[in-house]
């Protein structure tokens, strides 16, 4: 996608300044346009034209922003198209990968993701997540460059999360954990190939509040499959929410609690339960790192026993650990050092010890200890509704 200033043939203030002038827009609110890639409003639109002597059609095409009158106009003219351009693509060096170590369920790369999604089989992978870098200029270990101008960023984004498209099974799920800015670029890529099913938010309040916006306290995750329907959903219940002190109910649910599911409570598409990892008992490096809860609950929700699951963005190895405690095939890859994740296999055990503790805690509508709470407080459980 070209910007407004190379469309404009801009290079320096001075140009800018000039042209400002011509057009009757302030250089400031060309200065938005050129940034933020956002078409400009029907009024500055017309003085652009009319300096510019393009058309609406030309302008658009020019600048990248194709609405649906456009696209049909394309489609109906592809073989004319077609004949312009042929069949160029962009080549590529493909950057090498190394195969790093191998598990019980799993096998370990150290290299760039793009490369070995293009050497792995298509139409072979049952579940993907993807945890990218979010483009916020932070210090990664691996050095990676975290601050990509943004049409370069979603240029990298389209590149691996087609190749992703290509991984999955009919059926498949993918996941992708992203600020809500990014996955909306990212939804209007997937909806053209796979098949929405929710956008999922996660709430954790991660930085403080930014003036003249809303308090940012979620993430995003996507979730969309191959096909109309999942090959896999296992259905995910939490348990009643309660004082923590007394057990008590801290919804009323009135003349309903019969009819409440004995396993639980629907899981909805807000997460208020998944914390960030800050304890030094589970974190594992110096970045930001996934919860195990996260990766539990997107394992157990989408793919089963056997399945095979893919990250092309390793981290800290949350996804493969998790893979491995509940028996999932995995592939993974990380540029960076690999040695953290190595280590923390080596170290399982403790990781599995948690994922039961999580396990134990849902699908049921009261815990063992809250029943445990509410019976020495009075409170009521299913079976003493019948009585």
């Amino acid at each position: 996608m070209n910007t407004l200033f190379q469309v404009l043939n801009i290079n320096n203030d001075s140009e800018l300044r000039a042209f400002a002038k011509l057009c009757g827009i302030s250089t400031a609110k060309l200065r938005y346009y050129n940034s933020s890639g956002v078409f400009p409003s029907y009024h500055d639109l017309q003085s652009l034209l009319k300096v510019t002597g393009l058309s609406e059609t030309e302008f658009r095409l020019r600048l990248g922003v194709l609405n649906k009158a456009l696209l049909n106009l394309i489609m109906k003219n592809a073989n004319h198209i077609y004949e312009i351009i042929g069949d160029s693509q962009n080549n590529t060096n493909k950057t090498p990968y190394s195969l790093s170590f191998s598990t019980n369920y799993g096998t370990m790369y150290q290299g760039d993701c793009l490369s070995l999604m293009d050497d792995l089989e298509k139409e072979t992978i049952d579940l993907i997540f993807a945890d990218p870098p979010f483009n916020l200029n932070k210090v990664y270990e691996s050095g990676i460059d975290d601050k990509k101008d943004k049409d370069e960023y979603l240029s990298w984004t389209e590149a691996w999360v087609l190749k992703c498209v290509d991984l999955l099974k009919e059926g498949g799920a993918l996941f992708i954990w992203n600020l809500p800015h990014w996955n909306s670029y990212i939804a209007g890529i997937l909806n053209q190939y796979l098949t929405f099913r929710h956008w999922i938010a996660v709430d954790i309040k991660y930085s403080l509040p930014i003036k003249n916006k809303l308090y940012p306290s979620h993430y995003s995750l996507l979730y969309y499959i191959k096909g109309e329907k999942p090959r896999v959903f296992n259905e995910q219940r939490l348990p009643l929410k309660h004082c923590r002190y007394c057990g008590g109910d801290i919804h009323d649910y009135g003349g309903y609690k019969d009819k409440l599911n004995i396993n639980g409570i629907n899981l909805t598409d807000v997460w208020y339960d998944i914390p960030p990892v800050r304890h030094s008992k589970y974190k594992t490096r110096d970045g930001n790192e996934l919860s195990l809860k996260l990766l539990e609950r997107v394992i157990s929700i989408a793919s089963q026993k056997g399945d095979i699951v893919f990250d092309p963005f390793g981290g800290s190895g949350t996804t493969y650990i998790v893979a491995e405690i509940l028996e999932r095939k995995w592939i993974g890859i990380e540029i960076g050092d690999i040695s953290p994740i190595k280590k923390r296999f080596t170290e399982i055990d403790k990781h599995r010890k948690f994922i039961d503790e999580i396990q134990k805690t849902k699908n049921t509508l009261f815990t063992a200890e809250t029943r445990r709470l509410r019976i020495k407080n009075g409170h009521w459980l299913p079976e003493t509704l019948k009585k």
